[in-house]
């Protein structure tokens, strides 16, 4: 199992419920083993990793899986239903435990208005597509992006901060396209 690999989006086919207790992920209408979901892969469970996230520990077929701990779930939850949404990518182990990226990725704290933290794994396409926006980012790579109104200004005014966490090829993947997903 790597730390990360390159590959923002294995796959997000389909809807997930996950029991707690046997850390099982069952999914409905998703091709797990097909899509190549291996050990090691990333799970954001819910619209804006709403649930939280998990590490996959193994993956049985098409329609189950298991997740080494529900460590990184929101605190509070103790299940997640039939029919949630999931994406499951291969970003970096680590940013699950920094507090900056914590879940959900819809907070507050840096002003009065929502803040959003998300991880993205960004190819040279995105790089290119962000380029001319706030979202611009130098190379691709797996990066951490701040983004949130600053009221201090009239009219408030857009804030993007990004930081590196991995410098390098992120591949073309299940989202093959030439935007900054989620970005622009």
């Amino acid at each position: 199992m790597a730390l990360w690999g390159n590959k923002d989006l294995v796959t997000s086919t389909g809807t997930i419920s996950i029991d707690f207790a046997s850390k099982t992920v069952t999914g409905s209408g998703t091709s797990f083993t097909d899509d190549g979901v291996s050990q090691g892969d990333v799970i954001n469970v819910g619209a804006g990793a709403t649930y939280g996230f998990a590490v996959v520990d193994a993956v049985a077929n098409n329609g189950s899986l298991t997740i080494y701990s529900t460590d990184y779930m929101v605190a509070g939850v103790t299940t997640v239903p039939v029919g949630t949404t999931f994406a499951i990518s291969q970003e970096p182990l680590y940013a699950m435990a920094d507090t900056a990226y914590a879940a959900p990725e819809v907070q507050t704290g840096l002003s009065t208005n929502p803040v959003t933290r998300v991880v993205y794994g960004i190819d040279q396409n995105e790089v290119s597509a962000a380029s001319t926006t706030a979202y611009a980012v130098g190379h691709s790579g797996w990066v951490g992006i701040t983004t949130y109104m600053d009221n201090s200004y009239n009219p408030p005014r857009l804030r993007v901060k990004h930081e590196v966490l991995v410098a390098g090829g992120i591949s073309t993947d299940a989202g093959t396209d030439n935007t900054a997903e989620g970005l622009v």
